[in-house]
Parts: C-alpha cells; structure tokens; sequence
C-alpha cells in the first residue's frame, strides 16, 4: 500500500489538531538521515519490520470489524425479543449498499445471527473491537455510522436501539453528542437519497429538472461548522472532514474493502455539502 504509518499518523493528527505528529515524524526523518549507515540500515530494517506488522495488524482489524459489525447489527435487531421484517429489510439494505459479494453477504448473515443468539456477549464484542482500533478512532465511527445506519432504517431509533448505541457508542469513547451529529448527518443523506429517487421517477419521459441540491443548513451540519464560520474556516472544516472519511485512509487503517463503499458515499456527501456551500458563498 502507498499509505505508510507516518502518513496515516499525519492525516489522523490533521483531522483532529495534533499536528506534532507530522512535525515529529518530518524530525524523524532529518535525525535518520544525519546517522551513521550501519545505523540507517537497522533502521530501515525496523521500519520495514515495522511496516509489515502494520499491514498484519490492518489485516485483522479489518476481519474484526466486519464481524463484529454484523454481531452487533443482529443483537441490536434482537434488543425487543423478536426482528421484524423491516429490521431484516434494514440489514439487507446494508449489505446491498455496501455492495458486498455474495461470499461475503453469508458471512455477513451468519454474524448477524450470531448477534442475535442468546449467549452473544456485547460489551465483549464491542470492547474488544475498540482495543483493536485503538489508534484507528476514525474506524470506529463509521461502525457506529453503520449501526445507526440500520437502526434508523429497521426502527427509526425506536424501542431500545437508541440506547443501546448510546451505550456502545459510551464504550467506544465517542461522546453523546457525536452520535447526535451522525444520526443527523446519515437522516440528511437518506432525505436526499429518497429526493433523488422521487425525482427520478417523476421524470416520466422528460428530462428532469435540476434537482435543487441539499438545503444549505445541513450542508452546514455535514461540515459540523456554524454558518457564521469565516470562508478560511468552512475550507478547513471541508478538509478536516474528507480526510477523516476518505476512502483510502480508512482501508489502510483496517476498514474492510467490503465496506468502502460506505466511505465513499460519506465522501460524497461531504463534497456535495461544500459545493452547496461554496455555490452559496460564491467562493470560487
């Protein structure tokens, strides 16, 4: 993979402010190269050492978070004593937009199952999902974007699902107030999502008309940025958040293939919001 530790450390600390973490490793490199050769070469052994436990350690963060994904989808499913259709509905539809193989649409079914077997240990699951992330934060924000993704389509948060993921979001370490946000921002794509296709069907023969685009407020909201944000601050709130969802980061850090296209259609939404409001603006 073109992404090595240093870079993906680098991009974590932008998304979150630390930027000691690029400086650290830019120090790093100049200490290296000022060093005796015997001393380099041991040191490109290590990295190189270094590198491959990475690439192992993404390989199984990434079996984990598939499983554990659908573990806690069923068990969520299961909260009130019985799945309904919708919630199954619900599931499936994960699946599909995730656009998994048919080899992984059974694995992922026999998870859910387990998920909702009697002896399935949550917090077991959930916890040790965060301790395989432990340096991955942003892994563990989209497998609660994907549970909140089915409990809202299964039970629009209804029952006991909303405090469930306000419990497993606890135990991730994310805030209530995070998981507020992304419900609000995955409720904005799936109101844009459900405009598209009316669109789409009211087309009956004719072009359709441009379709207005998603309102400027929740472009705001997507961007997690006030409306009163100076043009300097909306581009760094633009970054920030592309770089926390982009795709390729997030599959070097252990997001399963299966699951980029979650990453995408977040990406998508987040570049969608910044046109919205960069046409707003007239920022060029």
């Amino acid at each position: 993979m073109k992404w090595t530790g240093k870079l993906i450390g680098g991009f974590i600390g932008a998304a979150f402010g630390p930027w000691g973490i690029a400086v650290g490793a830019l120090l790093g490199h100049q200490y290296d190269a000022h060093t005796d050769t015997p001393r380099r070469i041991r040191s490109r052994g290590n990295r190189s050492q270094s590198g491959s436990r990475r690439s192992a350690d993404a390989g199984a963060v990434s079996d984990r978070f598939f499983a554990t994904t659908f573990q806690v989808m069923g068990y969520i499913a299961k909260s009130d004593g019985r799945v309904s259709e919708a919630e199954i509905n619900a599931a499936r539809g994960v699946m599909n937009d995730l656009k998994l193989e048919p080899i992984a649409v059974r694995a992922a079914i026999e998870h859910f199952s387990r998920g909702k077997s009697h002896d399935f240990d949550l917090d077991a699951a959930v916890l040790g999902l965060r301790r395989a992330c432990a340096d991955r934060p942003d892994l563990l924000r989209v497998f609660l974007e994907i549970q909140l993704e089915a409990a809202i389509v299964g039970t629009d948060m209804q029952g006991p699902a909303r405090t469930l993921l306000h419990d497993i979001a606890s135990m991730l370490g994310v805030s209530g107030l995070e998981l507020v946000h992304m419900e609000a921002v995955l409720r904005i794509r799936g109101g844009a999502s459900h405009q598209r296709h009316q669109e789409r069907a009211s087309a009956s023969g004719r072009r359709a008309a441009s379709p207005a685009g998603m309102p400027v407020n929740d472009a705001y909201r997507v961007l997690e940025v006030d409306a009163s944000a100076s043009d300097e601050e909306v581009v760094k709130a633009y970054r920030r958040q592309i770089s926390k969802h982009h795709p390729d980061k997030l599959q070097a850090n252990g997001l399963p293939e299966s699951m980029l296209e979650h990453a995408k259609q977040r990406t998508q939404q987040i570049i969608e919001a910044y046109e919205r409001i960069r046409e707003r603006r007239g920022l060029t």
